[in-house]
């Protein structure tokens, strides 16, 4: 758990740790009037949808405006390619030992049990099975 004090007011907000998540990116862009009020289009970061870029291992269940369900399965030591997610759930369905590389080549190595659940925060990884099993996981992205 970490713990914020709450500005100006003495209050103590206490938000729990979350394991996966994209290293902070730290620099602050302050744009001017114009390109606040500009309707001109704003240039989007890439956004790499695993269902596009690695179909093999990425499913979709079900969609609508509030939620993406996506299947995932990895067979022993597959391994996808750099994507992006909006924050989830993820429902592990079977013990998983896996490897997250984020794009700027920082690793994490995770361990997860059956019938874990996570929050995972938005965020680009590409993840790799290190387990001579495969291994299934229920993704239900959160749309708003």
């Amino acid at each position: 758990m970490r713990h914020c004090p709450a500005a100006n007011n003495g209050l103590t907000l206490t938000f729990p740790r979350t394991i996966l998540q994209s290293p902070p990116v730290n620099h602050t862009i302050t744009p001017s009037k114009e390109e606040v009020m500009s309707t001109a289009p704003k240039p989007q970061k890439a956004v790499q949808d695993p269902v596009k870029v690695d179909p093999k291992h990425y499913k979709v269940e079900i969609e609508n405006e509030q939620v993406r369900v996506l299947r995932i399965n990895y067979g022993a030591h597959e391994k996808s390619v750099m994507h992006s997610h909006p924050d989830g759930v993820a429902i592990f369905q079977n013990d998983i030992h896996c490897r997250f590389t984020f794009p700027d080549g920082k690793t994490e190595e995770h361990r997860f049990s059956a019938g874990e659940t996570l929050f995972m925060p938005a965020g680009s990884h590409l993840p790799e099975n290190l387990s001579n099993k495969p291994f299934d996981v229920i993704l239900v992205e959160l749309k708003r």
